[in-house]
């Protein structure tokens, strides 16, 4: 049997079994922290939620969640997974061990699961849950909450339908964007977009502090510094022009903004970024 026939038959196989289980949810979710509930939040905007499930370790956690989302929730893992056609571990890299554990032989042919731990390959999903389970591997980031997230995603070597992949974009999509980025690229990603978010607040708490010392009532000079951010962010991505063009636009031959580059050059901001992403790239190979 070739590959496409093999294809057609695992999807109606596939499709038979999703049609007779009418209890099924299309994404279930494994742990409701931050990521979690800023997922599933996003996801609101594109499934019912009845098309949803989750667990979290504390039923009063649950129950919280639960009344603010109208999701309905099961309290343990293995009743998470078996109600699912993609499942989501939104847990903490430590909790993984346990959690593929108890999800080990538990995954049924035709699931795709979703994970999002910065210290676990594909293959060590695979290892724990089985050689055979299909296994997205992605690096979101804390602005998914504000349905601004920015997630690198890579896919196993393994068969996905049209249908899977739109599944997953939209997924994705529905609090932030995407990219496809193959595995060896995702700590590049924690680097670019998973760990700098914690970069910039840093620097807009910085500049909010500059404008307090000259006077500024604090409120509105976090408004001021946070606006700047976004509205600089937005340039980038919305005229596709080099960063350093949009900066040298900014500045004026012997006016004010040149003098603040200079004093930052002279600084090395530069080199404090990139040492710092080094740190970040280094403990994603460490861990």
């Amino acid at each position: 049997m070739d590959r496409a026939k093999g294809h057609l038959k695992f999807s109606s196989v596939l499709l038979c079994y999703f049609a007779g289980r009418t209890d099924m949810k299309t994404l279930g979710f494994i742990g409701m922290g931050n990521m979690g509930q800023a997922m599933m939040k996003g996801c609101l905007k594109v499934f019912k939620p009845e098309e949803l499930v989750f667990t979290a370790l504390l039923e009063k956690e649950c129950q919280a969640v639960s009344e603010k989302t109208g999701v309905s929730y099961v309290m343990d893992a293995v009743s998470c997974a078996e109600s699912v056609k993609y499942l989501v571990l939104a847990i903490k890299p430590q909790v993984y061990p346990e959690i593929l554990k108890k999800l080990s032989g538990k995954i049924r042919e035709g699931q795709i699961v979703i994970s999002i731990a910065p210290s676990y390959s594909i293959a060590q999903v695979k290892e724990g849950l089985g050689s055979n389970v299909r296994v997205v591997r992605a690096m979101p980031n804390t602005p998914a909450m504000v349905g601004e997230g920015m997630s690198g995603v890579c896919f196993s070597e393994d068969v996905y339908s049209d249908e899977e992949r739109q599944m997953i974009q939209n997924f994705f999509s529905s609090f932030g964007k995407m990219e496809v980025v193959p595995e060896n690229l995702i700590n590049a990603v924690t680097v670019a977009s998973g760990s700098s978010p914690a970069f910039v607040y840093m620097f807009i708490e910085a500049l909010a502090d500059s404008a307090v010392k000259y006077g500024m009532p604090r409120d509105k000079a976090y408004t001021f510094a946070a606006q700047a951010v976004l509205g600089s962010a937005k340039m980038v991505l919305e005229t596709g022009e080099h960063p350093g063009k949009l900066k040298d636009n900014v500045c004026s031959p012997g006016g004010t903004t040149i003098e603040g580059v200079a004093v930052l050059e002279a600084r090395g901001m530069r080199s404090a970024v990139i040492e710092a992403a080094s740190a970040v790239f280094d403990k994603c190979q460490q861990m």
